[in-house]
């Protein structure tokens, strides 16, 4: 059993968790002249519409946008340039693209994205966990999928360093909380910096899952942010078992820093999607994936953060 400091139970956050307004997914795949008009969204639910397209297609453009949302061109331009100063997107001539690949964007927005892959894969993984076990939670959307689907464990220390998390926890279980110190990530809702130092000497824990920007049969879970990477680093090897919780999109793509090396890992798991190059490659590395089926989305499913 983990032997915890003499302040066990995490701080409580002093503002509430994020909630997500409910709004319609609306298609953009079809062009303007094609495509229903989206009538009185206010900014928020604007913002929302454009990050989800942006997570689909990559690239908006303000043209396309002021007439499917019936506002001017200056309108979308403003509400490109709030997001762009969250770093949700990176604006271009007419337009704007995803940020995604130089930091993996706001716990809000990533909350979102592939949603429904996320969920599945948190359901699997979530048949590892037992009454009474230790376990580390990073500050990823699927480990905070993960999380939800563990509220009626009994008995259970939670590792991590994701804020959203930690309070689901602190106010919907029994679960006794353990923040590692450090400096708080505003936009991935995270604590990074000393968790090492805290977690040392401490005992082993049961169980950790991680997400991850990446996966590499040669370097293993790697992410975009230093800062993150050690986090989970440290974490890492601390756990008896190591789990990577990776939707299909993070197969074979690109990620700078190592925060769990091949060898530490005991299992990846993902959904169909996956690339089955980069899934033969870990089997080989001696990491089985397991491959989880995903159910189809419902049209018009609204998106809730319950």
């Amino acid at each position: 059993m983990l032997s915890l400091p003499f302040r066990p139970l995490t701080v409580l956050l002093s503002y509430p968790y994020v909630l997500l307004r409910r709004f319609v997914r609306t298609s953009f795949s079809s062009p303007p002249s094609g495509g229903s008009i989206i009538p009185s969204l206010d900014e928020y639910s604007r913002s929302q519409a454009i990050l989800l397209e942006l997570d689909t297609t990559g690239r908006v453009l303000v043209s396309e946008l002021a007439e499917r949302f019936s506002v001017s061109a200056v309108t979308i331009r403003k509400d490109l340039e709030t997001l762009e100063q969250r770093s949700a997107l990176r604006r271009i001539r007419g337009g704007a693209v995803s940020a995604r690949a130089v930091d993996e964007g706001a716990f809000e927005t990533r909350l979102r994205a592939r949603r429904q892959h996320k969920v599945a894969i948190a359901r699997a993984a979530a048949a590892l966990v037992q009454d009474g076990d230790v376990i580390a939670l990073d500050s990823s959307t699927t480990c905070h999928y993960l999380a939800r689907e563990l509220l009626d464990r009994r008995s259970l220390v939670v590792i991590t360093n994701g804020m959203p998390t930690a309070t689901l926890f602190s106010e919907r279980s029994d679960a006794t909380v353990f923040v590692p110190g450090g400096v708080v990530r505003r936009s991935a809702r995270s604590v990074v910096g000393i968790a090492g130092d805290v977690l040392a000497g401490r005992g082993r824990i049961t169980k950790g899952f991680l997400g991850a920007h990446a996966v590499s049969p040669e370097r293993g879970l790697l992410d975009m942010s230093l800062d993150e990477a050690q986090v989970k680093h440290h974490m890492a090897v601390h756990c008896r078992e190591l789990y990577g919780l990776l939707d299909s999109s993070k197969f074979g793509g690109f990620s700078l820093h190592t925060a769990a090396p091949i060898e530490a890992i005991t299992a990846v798991y993902t959904d169909q999607g996956a690339d089955q190059q980069v899934v033969a490659a870990l089997a080989a590395a001696g990491v089985p994936v397991r491959v989880v089926e995903v159910e189809k989305q419902p049209p018009h499913e609204e998106v809730s953060d319950q």
